[in-house]
């Protein structure tokens, strides 16, 4: 996310820390989410710009979502060279209260992925950058950005790019929730998975307060989300990937998490505060890993900020672990 809106976010976040509250608010007209078509409906380009040889903008009619959304494509260089070919496909996804283009904006991962053979992805996860399928108080309609990025886009991905069944996937902050996320409710669909700062215990002390507060950043009731994290446990267990860590055995896994302060980075002290609100989750998660007896790397390190230029490091690193599930290595 960018500075602007992360500081912002974070003043929700631990104003809310420090009192204890967790923003609740009863369902109203306007909390309704947009109609959805047909579940028998697919997913279809409405809009394409290409913005080089490699790199196109998609707007995709979302029926799971029921609004168009943006995507970027990236293509490998040897794509138009080789037509016969498919290709696997890397998902890169974005953070809280950022965007789609985040990853080309903020990293170099287009000229890093120049010369591997992976088609490379980066849905919306819409304004909160939370990739799942909303409660929305049990509504039919409510929007489900999970089978957008995981069925649907696919889906668009093999009719329109040869996308072949060798996938990755990886995220910041909130889109690192949604790697282990997807691989854990997607028991195959991903060979590995890589959350950089994720949220990956979402039940965690205070993480259902990060979460509310993320939420309410976008003028949304928390409750659309998943539901009361008391009176709807179920639910979060559901979209919890500490509680499903079970389904990710066989899955190349790399974890990373700053302690941020003490030690942070001190011309981002707010993003260093977030990043260590997060350690002790992160913990947890890989603990569980443990007892599980699923491998997985981790690279704990001290301090950090919960912003681009550990992530951009931390994608480097886990390469090898995404390129394996890719079928590269």
């Amino acid at each position: 996310m960018t500075r602007k809106r992360r500081c912002a976010a974070l003043a929700v976040t631990t104003a809310l820390l420090g009192t204890g509250v967790v923003l609740t608010a009863p369902p109203t007209a306007a909390a309704a989410a947009a109609p959805v078509a047909e579940a028998a409906a697919t997913a279809t380009v409405v809009g394409e710009t290409w913005l080089d040889a490699r790199t196109v903008d998609l707007t995709i009619a979302s029926p799971a979502v029921g609004a168009a959304l943006p995507v970027r494509v990236v293509l490998p260089t040897g794509y138009a060279a080789q037509p016969d070919r498919t290709w696997p496909v890397l998902y890169l996804l974005q953070g809280a209260h950022d965007d789609y283009t985040s990853w080309t904006r903020e990293t170099d991962a287009v000229d890093f992925l120049a010369g591997h053979d992976v088609l490379t992805v980066m849905p919306s996860s819409g304004p909160t950058g939370i990739p799942t399928d909303w409660w929305n108080y049990g509504s039919a309609d409510a929007p489900d950005y999970e089978t957008f990025q995981v069925d649907e886009l696919m889906g668009v991905l093999q009719q329109r790019f040869r996308a072949g069944t060798k996938r990755a996937v990886a995220g910041v902050s909130t889109g690192g929730y949604g790697a282990l996320a997807f691989a854990a409710r997607h028991p195959g669909t991903f060979g590995a998975a890589a959350s950089y700062s994720g949220i990956l215990d979402t039940t965690a002390l205070g993480m259902p307060t990060v979460l509310n507060a993320i939420v309410a950043r976008e003028s949304l009731l928390p409750l659309t989300l998943w539901g009361s994290h008391l009176l709807n446990r179920g639910n979060w267990n559901r979209h919890n990937p500490y509680t499903q860590a079970r389904a990710l055995q066989g899955t190349g896994l790399y974890i990373s998490q700053g302690s941020g302060l003490p030690g942070g980075v001190f011309g981002n002290l707010e993003g260093a505060l977030l990043e260590g609100t997060l350690w002790a989750q992160a913990h947890r998660f890989t603990a569980q890993l443990d007892a599980l007896g699923i491998p997985a790397q981790v690279h704990f390190y001290s301090g950090g900020a919960h912003a681009w230029p550990n992530w951009r490091q931390e994608f480097k690193a886990s390469w090898p672990t995404l390129a394996q599930g890719l079928g590269l290595s």
